[in-house]
């Protein structure tokens, strides 16, 4: 699995309602957007290591100043939002490809497993986005602050 993560103030995610108008689905204040995109061969262990790295990387300044507090430390939102193209190859021609990723019928249960890491690690609010739809995703950096995370570096023996 691979995630982006960026640190917010502010974020939501909305998609098109059939009166032509917006529904909202999730909405955060201070928090993480998380961008979460399932590879082939991806699994519950994937999701677990994912949510864990997530809930308690320190990405958030203390009163120095320095990043020492996690999302559970200042009890921040997660807001989740699948995307698949953090799978694409664009290493050859100009279209990329997006063969790494999941199948839907696979990503989507991974995602919502996902999500239920994120809780059972004492992320008090985790909202989403809904799986396959054209979403429209607002996102206020804060610092700004994104950090990319693979589960793949797990599984070459890198420190976790």
């Amino acid at each position: 699995m691979r995630a982006v993560v960026q640190r917010v103030r502010h974020g939501a995610v909305s998609v098109a309602d059939p009166a032509g108008g917006r529904e909202e689905l999730g909405r955060i204040d201070a928090g993480l957007v998380i961008l979460v995109g399932v590879r082939d061969g991806d699994g519950d262990e994937e999701a677990r290591w994912l949510a864990g790295k997530v809930a308690n990387l320190r990405i958030f300044e203390d009163d120095a100043g320095k990043f020492n507090r996690s999302l559970l430390d200042v009890d921040g939102a997660a807001l989740v939002v699948s995307q698949f193209t953090l799978y694409g190859d664009a290493r050859r021609g100009r279209r990329p490809s997006f063969t790494e990723a999941a199948a839907p019928e696979v990503a989507a249960p991974l995602i919502d497993r996902f999500c239920e890491y994120l809780r059972r690690e004492g992320v008090s609010r985790v909202e989403t986005g809904r799986f396959q739809a054209h979403m429209l995703v607002e996102i206020h950096n804060d610092g700004p602050v994104t950090i990319l995370l693979d589960s793949d570096v797990s599984r070459r023996g890198n420190p976790k």
